[in-house]
């Protein structure tokens, strides 16, 4: 990907695409390649770069969702885990097998839960990735031996899929482009262009240079998440609002408190939720809350609540008690629910994607989450045909391969996760050594993948290096910061910036950089 080439494919403003797709988090994407992979002439705009919001921040899990088939929704489990098993065949090497654990502390728990697990394994059919079983006590404290041994009476093991989030996203954009798209991160859309009260089109400008794109379309489509609103705001002034946001927020501990590949599953927590910790990357993942907000931002910051509630339900499941002073990285992301009943609690909202069209002919596409992106997609690119008069086309993206598809690959591998790019990865060390060496001590990454980002991923700044091409924010916010000026510079070389930019780059990295830390 070449964002120069991309702005250079909407300077014609006599041009008509078939879709423009607006927002580049997984939704957007997902829309992105199931237009193009179907033959329409499909435009992508995104206000920041791809995925940097709610979908860089989710729980790491490609999952059915436990929790819904304990409130019944009985449906969504059903297409979640059939998506489920089709993107661990379509990106093998980003989405894995996770084997979790739920301990049983009471004495009706374990049946209770192993009957649900149970027909979770029926629900997923030949999708399925391995049966649940029952654990004693001895076999359960084998496989997570940092589990809180007092009371423990043993536990279900069951199995859902684990990812990386923002790299997904990554790869789509990469994939929607093989597939004919154009997709251009840094270009907010900021007006909506109407002719007899119906759309036409969008202007965008470019943030890097100040530059407005006029560009027009058979149909517009907002997959916008968290700023859902925004946009039917554009279309239509005072229009009722369609999202409730509620923030999640997930802490990251050093693997001394989940040692091993096994995830724990705690199934009711004091808000009704289920607690994670999940390994990832070599490092834990706990998580999430659930709390109503009212404002979407682009940097969500965890409020001292919620720290506080994840380690002390942290503390309640692990031998070995979480302090704030083991905390690598915090973050929070804001989930767009949608609530069409004024009033109703956020962790009782249903995940159920939502399809609106506006008089305008605005198709709005929300709330669902990442294990249901290509559905949503599939759905809404059927809207949008409808609705722009498109020829009628099949979708083709259940057996899609994206972009980096390869089968076998380790996952306990650090750069696992480029896939069939990590090849030539290699090939710039192999040409240049110095490549070779890593970015900081605490972290996996050479400084090769810097310079990769910017050639074929579309990095344009820092954060997008370390927070989403890499992982380096999420996994040690410290030892990121302490990495930003080596990425700076490399990137300085690489794109012929100045050092002016090098140091306005590190200031807004640091910016960023603090929400991360406690």
């Amino acid at each position: 990907m070449n964002r120069s080439e991309m702005i250079q494919k909407i300077q014609d403003q006599k041009f008509i695409w078939d879709i423009i797709v607006i927002g580049g988090g997984a939704t957007g994407l997902g829309v992105a390649v199931e237009a193009a992979s179907r033959g329409y002439r499909t435009l992508l705009l995104e206000q920041h770069d791809f995925s940097k919001g709610t979908s860089s921040r989710s729980t790491k899990l490609i999952h059915g969702g436990v929790r819904y088939l304990r409130q019944g929704n009985i449906s969504l489990v059903i297409e979640a885990l059939q998506e489920r098993g089709r993107l661990i065949k379509n990106a093998p090497h980003l989405v894995h097998h996770q084997s979790f654990i739920v301990p049983a502390y009471d004495w009706w728990s374990g049946p209770f839960y192993g009957i649900g697990l149970k027909v979770y394994d029926l629900m997923a059919g030949k999708l399925g990735l391995g049966p649940s079983k029952m654990l004693s006590r001895e076999e359960t404290l084998e496989r997570i031996p940092t589990l809180e041994p007092e009371g423990l009476r043993g536990g279900i093991e069951y199995y859902d899929g684990q990812f990386d989030d923002s790299r997904l996203a990554v790869n789509l954009a990469q994939t929607a482009c093989e597939q004919g798209a154009i997709v251009i991160n840094y270009l907010p859309v900021i007006k909506l262009l109407k002719k007899n009260q119906l759309l036409q089109g969008v202007v965008g400008i470019d943030s890097e240079t100040g530059q407005e794109y006029e560009c027009h379309a058979r149909v517009i489509i907002n997959a916008t998440g968290i700023f859902t609103d925004q946009i039917l705001q554009m279309d239509e002034p005072g229009a009722r609002r369609l999202v409730t946001l509620s923030q999640g927020v997930h802490l990251v501990l050093d693997r001394e408190f989940l040692p091993g590949n096994t995830a724990v599953m705690v199934p009711h927590t004091d808000d009704g939720r289920v607690l994670f910790a999940v390994p990832w990357h070599q490092k834990v993942v706990v998580g999430t809350t659930d709390t109503a907000i009212e404002e979407a931002v682009l940097e969500p910051r965890p409020l001292e609540q919620e720290i506080d509630f994840i380690l002390s339900h942290a503390a309640r499941y692990l031998s070995q008690d979480p302090s704030r002073q083991d905390i690598l990285s915090f973050f929070a992301g804001i989930r767009p629910l949608v609530n069409l009943e004024q009033g109703v609690q956020t962790a009782a909202i249903s995940r159920d994607h939502f399809l609106w069209v506006s008089e305008s002919g605005l198709v709005t596409i929300t709330g669902g989450k990442w294990t249901t992106y290509r559905k949503m997609a599939e759905d809404t690119a059927n809207q949008a045909a409808l609705v722009g008069g498109l020829e009628e086309r099949p979708s083709i993206t259940e057996n899609l391969k994206i972009h980096g598809w390869e089968e076998n690959n380790e996952p306990t591998d650090p750069l696992s996760f480029y896939g069939s790019d990590l090849r030539n990865i290699r090939q710039l060390i192999r040409k240049d050594p110095a490549l070779g060496n890593l970015l900081h001590p605490r972290l996996p990454y050479p400084a090769a993948v810097v310079v990769w980002s910017m050639r074929k991923e579309m990095a344009r700044s820092v954060e997008d290096v370390l927070a989403r091409r890499t992982r380096a924010l999420l996994l040690d916010a410290r030892a990121s910061l302490e990495a930003a000026p080596k990425v700076a510079d490399i990137m300085a070389i690489e794109g012929n910036h100045s050092r002016k930019w090098v140091e306005e780059q590190l200031r807004a990295y640091t910016a960023v950089a603090k929400n991360y830390l406690p």
